[in-house]
């Protein structure tokens, strides 16, 4: 019976290893239609109906009867005209004009985004199956190890982006970036940090698992999302700045020609930490009763800990900033970014790199 049992378990983990190999083939073929469209498409939606509300008031402005006004002296009139109003969602925004092809997206360009998602929802079936029969194949919740949890805030991420678009909004010029950077996190998953099903170490031998592990690889994943818009703005507002002074933007900065607004990107990265901060702090407080429960103190100060901690006060920080007047655009998204290295910093250097009690969340 137990042979019997054994053999299912490594054909479920051999189903695992196919079907994220298999996601990892469709993510592909996802980034690719991806880059089609931005190739041959004129702009993303989000920058289509960001021009044409653009245009829309720009054609009231113009149509706005002119103001006549008195003038003191000999007691005359004189007509003046109506002075341009210029609307700004944020501090980031120029009203420079969405880049080149205002006119909207071209239907080869749109096939090709309608057929990058086609793929990116096939990739993500495979990739949640590949999760679901690691967990399969030892019994337990599959998040405990580096390669477990990388596979799963993968998804996470992916889920999120497509949950996105589900509730209808215009976030598919996203898809290039999340393609790649899911791409490299399965490839550095399968090449690095793969390890072959396997039982835990008592210590991890608890319900906790599935609670602390699942709220943490989901914050992890949301985050991800979110560290991707920042970097698309940071692009986007240094094109906008080269376009102002009338300078020629840098090889990377005409990248920012095909974005949505910087307001637009701003407002998604600041949303989706808001929505993932309290899963991340959820996470770190059941982390905490779980330490309690197995080693005698709710804190130690461990590395893994620490860095926890660490994280958690500069997403803090990030949605403060956000929050306080002074410190919106450019300064509030550096210091997110910061956020996500330091979460990196703790997966991957703290993981393998550090001795102390979550050692045996590395490699092995």
């Amino acid at each position: 019976m137990n042979n019997l049992a054994a053999a299912v378990n490594e054909n479920f983990a051999n189903y695992s290893n196919y079907l994220i190999r298999s996601a990892m083939f469709v993510y592909a073929l996802a980034f690719l239609a991806h880059l089609a469209e931005w190739v041959f498409g004129g702009r993303s939606k989000v920058a289509v109906q960001s021009a044409a509300l653009t245009t829309e008031a720009a054609a009231r402005d113009k149509a706005a009867p002119a103001v006549t006004v008195k003038v003191a002296q000999r007691g005359g009139t004189t007509t003046m005209e109506r002075p341009k109003v210029i609307t700004r969602a944020s501090a980031s925004d120029r009203g420079i004009a969405d880049g080149p092809g205002a006119a909207g997206s071209s239907e080869k360009g749109d096939l090709y985004g309608r057929i990058a998602v086609s793929f990116t929802v096939l990739a993500w079936l495979l990739h949640v199956g590949g999760v679901v029969f690691r967990g399969a194949s030892v019994d337990r919740a599959p998040w405990g190890n580096m390669y477990e949890f990388s596979t799963t805030f993968g998804a996470v991420a992916v889920g999120r982006y497509l949950l996105l678009l589900a509730r209808g909004k215009d976030v598919r010029w996203i898809g290039l970036f999340l393609t790649t950077t899911v791409l490299l996190d399965l490839g550095l998953a399968l090449s690095v940090l793969y390890t072959s099903s396997e039982q835990l170490v008592p210590a991890l031998h608890s319900y906790w698992l599935a609670i602390h592990v699942s709220a943490a690889a989901v914050g992890t994943g949301i985050f991800l999302v979110s560290s991707v818009g920042t970097i698309l703005y940071l692009v986007r507002t240094r094109y906008d700045r080269a376009v102002t002074a009338g300078g020629t933007p840098g090889r990377l900065a005409v990248l920012g020609a095909r974005l949505p607004e910087a307001a637009s990107l701003d407002r998604m990265a600041y949303r989706t930490v808001a929505f993932g901060f309290p899963l991340y702090t959820f996470g770190i407080i059941c982390g905490a009763i779980w330490a309690e429960a197995a080693w005698g103190k709710y804190w130690s100060w461990d590395p893994k800990e620490t860095w926890a901690l660490i994280t958690w006060i500069v997403y803090a920080a990030y949605l403060h900033a956000r929050a306080t007047a002074g410190w919106k655009g450019t300064k509030a998204a550096y210091i997110n970014l910061v956020g996500f290295a330091a979460l990196i910093f703790n997966f991957f250097v703290i993981n393998i790199v550090v001795s102390g009690l979550h050692s045996y969340a590395g490699l092995n």
